[in-house]
């Protein structure tokens, strides 16, 4: 294939067979955006879920009922990893330092969006640290790692052992719960500390590097999901944004309250 028509159809955006998508010098992975656009299906289950309670349509108890506790590790778990394979991918396209930062800035903007919203719902129980306050900060902190897939995989494997292991009434300060360790968990609406969670995106990035170097062929498969499926993980950002505000208008009109 000559070199022209390898421009031609990388401008074009051309799906290959591994499911690599090349667009205008973005490398995009169907197979990852179809697991995002399915880690956000279950995310909606669960707020869904939550919303009924709020409204008091069911009684569920997402606190201590092992199998919400369970379905709630697994959406975290889902998130966290992909964000490891999503710093592999933004090295892979040759990503600059202000990509980057911007996109950690964006990213901080909407958790600190996310904390005024849930204030003005649960103003003693607002989020403090949730998921995309720990996407940031734990982002920062994998970067560096991104290159030693190695590495990332000892100190992911580690950080989550000692997530899951060590407590200490120490970090049941406010000021310290965010970092994890806590003996219990904090009175918030979503708690999702860097002890064991950042260790899940340091496993991310080795099983990143893993997949890069089989051309992300394990994940060809994906590629074949429903269009809306990769579209929602294409822009899980803005979807995670909006469907919460979306889904309890909507079960307001309809409880009528």
């Amino acid at each position: 294939m000559s070199r022209r028509r390898v421009r031609r159809q990388a401008h074009a955006g051309v799906h290959h067979p591994t499911g690599v998508h090349h667009s205008t010098g973005v490398v995009r992975v169907a197979g990852v955006d179809a697991l995002r656009g399915g880690a956000l299906i279950l995310m909606f289950a669960y707020h869904f879920s939550f919303d009924l309670r709020y409204y008091r349509v069911i009684a569920a108890d997402f606190e201590h009922d092992p199998f919400w506790l369970g379905f709630r590790a697994i959406i975290v778990a889902s998130f966290m990893a992909l964000v490891g394979l999503s710093l592999v991918l933004a090295d892979r396209a040759g990503a600059k330092p202000a990509h980057f930062w911007k996109r950690i800035g964006v990213i901080a903007a909407c958790a600190i969006a996310a904390s005024v919203g849930s204030y003005v719902l649960f103003p003693r129980t607002f989020i403090t640290f949730g998921i995309l306050h720990c996407i940031a900060v734990a982002s920062i902190l994998a970067w560096p790692l991104v290159h030693h897939p190695r590495a990332a995989l000892v100190v992911g494997i580690a950080a989550i052992a000692a997530g899951i292991a060590y407590s200490n009434p120490l970090f049941d300060l406010r000021a310290l719960s965010w970092i994890g360790f806590t003996t219990h968990k904090p009175s918030t609406e979503d708690f999702v500390p860097l002890f064991p969670w950042a260790g899940v995106v340091l496993v991310g990035i080795s099983a990143g590097r893993w997949l890069e170097r089989s051309s992300f062929r394990p994940l060809a498969p994906l590629s074949r999901a429903p269009r809306w499926l990769g579209f929602l993980g294409r822009h899980s950002l803005v979807v995670y944004m909006i469907h919460q505000p979306i889904l309890l208008a909507a079960l307001w009109i309809v409880a009528g309250r």
